[in-house]
């Protein structure tokens, strides 16, 4: 029997504090059980669920769909790495492309990994065509884009870069819905503009229809790639499986994941063209991505 069975919240959060490193500060409320929208702390007290694990539980906790996912792969196939081949991962994929305007896919952990093969796909994408000097990326004021370093980079957020040495370098960043900043940042240096159709760090923050518009424009008259940050609206969180569908504006690249796994962790970097081509065998990797996580979201995408 678990000894935190009969410890009180506050007990626990005590418990918590001795062990874990202090990156958060919890709630003084620890959840114990859940289904659907609700769920049970340990004081037996019962909430309704408005912030889905910050948009990862798509469908609620404990969706039977997922469950009986979760549960036929567990009696299947585990852990194989990405040195084999596997039926799950490739029918995902199939069901990302065949919705979206992707050729492939690259499987990831996490948001913030999906970001970081986004980019740099980017830069090796235009180092592969011999144009080493084209590696800037044009990013936007006030985006979230991750926490490795390269994401942080990115980011908008000058607070989430503190202590962490400089940023890396030929990231400009410029003032959301600007077009005439737009403009004069991007040149034949240019690799990449990356942005959220809907920016979600301290609001919500559409970006206007006309900014997107230019943006896919600078990109194609200076042979950039386009990248659509979708952690956040993505998985039908705007109405549409991917918000670029409602917006009239295709993305070269486009990143996914929370909502995708439904609370299982799984990140997706979707990619349309030739940049699919960027990066070759040994070029990148993961040791968690395109294994029997990807099944786990089958039942969601069919």
């Amino acid at each position: 029997m678990s000894k935190f069975i009969n410890m009180s919240a506050s007990e626990i959060l005590d418990a918590a504090a001795n062990v874990l490193v202090p990156t958060y500060a919890p709630l003084p409320i620890v959840p114990a059980v859940a289904a659907g929208s609700t769920v049970t702390d340990t004081e037996g007290n019962s909430y309704i669920d408005l912030g889905a694990g910050i948009a990862v539980t798509a469908l609620g906790h404990n969706p039977p769909v997922l469950h009986a996912a979760l549960m036929a792969q567990a009696d299947r196939l585990w852990h194989v790495s990405n040195i084999f081949a596997n039926e799950p991962a490739i029918r995902l994929a199939e069901r990302l492309v065949s919705v979206s305007f992707a050729d492939r896919v690259f499987f990831s952990n996490s948001g913030a990994e999906a970001n970081e093969a986004a980019l740099k796909l980017a830069r090796r994408h235009a180092y592969n065509k011999g144009l080493t000097d084209k590696y800037e990326i044009i990013a936007l004021d006030g985006a979230f884009h991750g926490r490795t370093l390269f994401t942080v980079s990115v980011g908008g957020t000058a607070a989430y870069k503190e202590g962490f040495g400089p940023p890396l370098e030929g990231i400009v960043h410029i003032t959301p819905n600007s077009v005439d900043e737009l403009l004069a940042a991007i040149s034949e240096r240019t690799c990449a503009v990356i942005v959220e159709p809907i920016q979600g760090e301290g609001g919500v923050r559409p970006l206007d229809i006309e900014f997107l518009q230019a943006a896919r424009a600078a990109c194609d008259a200076n042979d950039a790639l386009l990248i659509f940050d979708e952690i956040q609206t993505g998985a039908g969180r705007t109405g549409t499986l991917y918000a670029y569908e409602q917006m009239g504006v295709v993305p070269d690249v486009l990143t996914t994941a929370k909502g995708l796994g439904g609370g299982i962790p799984i990140g997706a970097t979707l990619v349309a063209g030739d940049a699919a081509e960027a990066l070759g065998r040994g070029s990148y990797g993961t040791t968690f991505g395109a294994i029997h996580r990807a099944r786990r979201c089958v039942g969601v995408a069919r």
